[in-house]
């Protein structure tokens, strides 16, 4: 089984799909991670040196890689891989998708701590931070919104977002 985990950059992707895979016992696999282990490149310099059409190409073949294997994974996808192509469609087709799903507020807390890991938003001031995440989660929301569950990671604990995963997936 394959477990795939979507939402906006600050959702908790990283964080929750680690714990998950601990408690499952499933290899992890980190979208964006595994992109720049393959080219030797992280992907802000991919972005630099080809462009975003060219990674936008490259995650398409990684991510059709990786849901073609047999093995137990959580795959922890980039906020915005199930925006292109048909992404989303081939995610729920092969593997379970799970919205992790946070408020304007809570992502822009959260980013505002990781702005300078976070190219997109690295130039843009505080105060300005949650009318960018609004306008770009309304525009994501629609292919958020396609995966088959969806967990509120608000004010909860990782232990208590990853079991009502568990349990949704397993009941």
């Amino acid at each position: 089984m394959i477990i795939s985990l979507v939402g906006y950059m600050g959702s908790g992707k990283s964080h929750i799909s680690k714990i998950l895979s601990e408690k499952l016992n499933f290899k992890l696999i980190d979208l964006d991670k595994e992109i720049s282990r393959r080219n030797k490149l992280t992907i802000p310099e991919i972005f630099e040196k080809k462009g975003e059409i060219y990674f936008r190409k490259l995650e398409r073949e990684t991510l059709e890689e990786i849901l073609a294997t047999q093995e137990n994974i959580i795959l922890s996808l980039g906020g915005g891989t199930p925006v292109y192509y048909n992404n989303m469609e081939i995610i729920n087709h092969n593997s379970k998708s799970v919205f992790l799903k946070a408020s304007v507020n809570t992502l822009s807390e959260r980013l505002s701590k990781q702005k300078e890991k976070r190219p997109l938003i690295a130039n843009i001031p505080d105060e300005n931070l949650p009318e960018f995440v609004a306008k770009h989660l309304f525009e994501r929301n629609i292919f958020y919104n396609k995966a088959q569950f969806s967990v509120n990671t608000d004010l909860r604990t990782p232990e208590d977002i990853v079991n009502e995963i568990i349990e949704k997936l397993y009941l």
